[in-house]
């Protein structure tokens, strides 16, 4: 029979397992992505669904979010916020992208 402790233990290790398959993983996508000044943000407005990561990432402040009206029948909700990148600011350096839950933002030349 499976103590507390054991199964405590378990998930502790399983948890430790997981942590570092992720973290190989951001590394992995990181050095795949393209950046640095050449290169800039950009937003896929429809995957956007304005979570704030992007900003709370972003120390250049080059990321705002806006309001958009819902184009579906569906939702009666009155706005949507939507991340949107400020070419100016941003420096490239891809925090955004790695944040991104969506995958709404990729990294394209200036």
């Amino acid at each position: 029979m499976t103590t507390p402790k054991d199964l405590a233990e378990r998930r502790a290790a399983e948890a430790e397992r997981i942590a570092l398959a992720l973290a190989r993983q951001k590394g992995e996508r990181r050095e795949n992505l393209k950046g640095g000044e050449g290169t800039v943000a950009w937003v896929t407005e429809k995957l956007c669904i304005g979570c704030d990561q992007c900003t709370i990432v972003c120390d250049d402040d080059a990321i705002e979010l806006y309001f958009k009206d819902m184009d579906s029948p569906l939702l009666e909700v009155p706005s949507n916020r939507k991340a949107r990148i400020l070419r100016d600011p941003c420096t490239g350096c891809r925090l955004c992208v790695l944040a991104c839950p969506t995958d709404a933002i990729t990294m394209i030349d200036r």
